[in-house]
């Protein structure tokens, strides 16, 4: 069986988590994307599925270390950013995104099944958006995400 096959074959959805990151270092603030190494690839949030044994938020912490170096803290862990279900949105199967916005500390780098991870701008994040660049519905999920900043608006359950 390809590897990319034996998610569609399982017989059921599967759960992951993605997170928003937002991070500053000393000349710039933005948003943590990764170059995914592994099928299928692109720009995308970092994330992964979830681990039997751990919340989600707990998976969520965990995938930002191994993809990105970062300790981060889940801005509301009651209230994730978004759920997005719709079974084409990975061309693997049928997966399940739960994303939370989260801070990001300490040193970036890449690691796991991340090739890369940066540190974009909110505009480099709009031109990503604007050129088709990310992978899976990353693009949805980072465009509502800058509609609520650039409108100010709070988030449900407090964000911002």
């Amino acid at each position: 069986m390809k590897p990319e096959n034996r998610f569609r074959d399982c017989g059921y959805p599967l759960t992951t988590t993605d997170l928003i990151i937002e991070y500053k270092n000393r000349t710039k603030e933005g948003i943590v994307l990764v170059t995914r190494k592994n099928p299928p690839y692109g720009i995308a949030l970092p994330g992964g599925f979830a681990e039997y044994g751990l919340s989600l938020e707990e998976n969520a912490a965990k995938e930002a270390r191994e993809e990105t170096g970062l300790a981060v803290v889940v801005k509301d862990c009651y209230h994730p950013f978004c759920v997005r279900s719709d079974p084409d949105r990975d061309p693997r199967g049928h997966m399940i995104s739960i994303t939370y916005i989260v801070e990001g500390y300490g040193k970036l780098k890449a690691g796991d099944d991340a090739k890369e991870a940066r540190l974009y701008s909110l505009d480099e994040v709009r031109g990503l958006i604007r050129r088709d660049e990310l992978a899976f519905d990353h693009d949805e999920i980072l465009g509502e995400y800058l509609e609520i900043i650039d409108r100010s608006t709070p988030i449900p359950g407090g964000w911002i």
